[in-house]
């Protein structure tokens, strides 16, 4: 297997990969949750909060500020609003929670390896000074703040 090398991006972007790595871990909070046999209800109650509280807004920033610096029949932006129509659909549904929040897990994680390692490296390339720039202004600077009350992963 090669190994993988570090990403390298841009100061402007590295805010929207934080939240990536937000998202990662919830992907593993409920994988480890699962495991633990943790109440479905409850995982679902941290997973529904994550999604209101940080994910809603990031993907609208990414709409409307990032995916368009590529062309709209761009096959990459394409896939990446096709899966925020999926991700938005599995975290606004409330059928067999047990299956909801396996799918959640997966096809979130793979939706953010996908930006993180090809979309975004080829926003970058393509982005001017100034649209950077913009994005930039855009990411609210605050710290991601958890919502502690919820631990049942550690």
């Amino acid at each position: 297997m090669k190994p993988t090398s570090p990403i390298t991006r841009s100061p402007e972007l590295k805010p929207f990969s934080h939240d990536h790595h937000h998202g990662l871990l919830l992907c593993w909070k409920i994988k480890t949750g699962m495991a633990k046999n943790i109440e479905l209800p409850h995982i679902r109650k941290y997973v529904d909060w994550f999604y209101e509280t940080h994910l809603k807004g990031h993907f609208l920033l990414e709409e409307k500020y990032i995916f368009p610096i590529l062309e709209p029949d761009n096959q990459l932006v394409i896939q990446a609003l096709k899966e925020h129509r999926a991700l938005r659909k599995l975290f606004e549904t409330a059928w067999d929670l047990e299956a909801n929040l396996k799918s959640i897990e997966k096809e979130l994680d793979l939706h953010i390896r996908f930006e993180e390692r090809i979309l975004f490296a080829e926003i970058q390339k393509a982005a001017t000074k100034e649209q950077l720039k913009k994005i930039e202004e855009i990411h609210s600077k605050e710290a991601f703040i958890d919502n502690e009350d919820a631990d049942f992963w550690s």
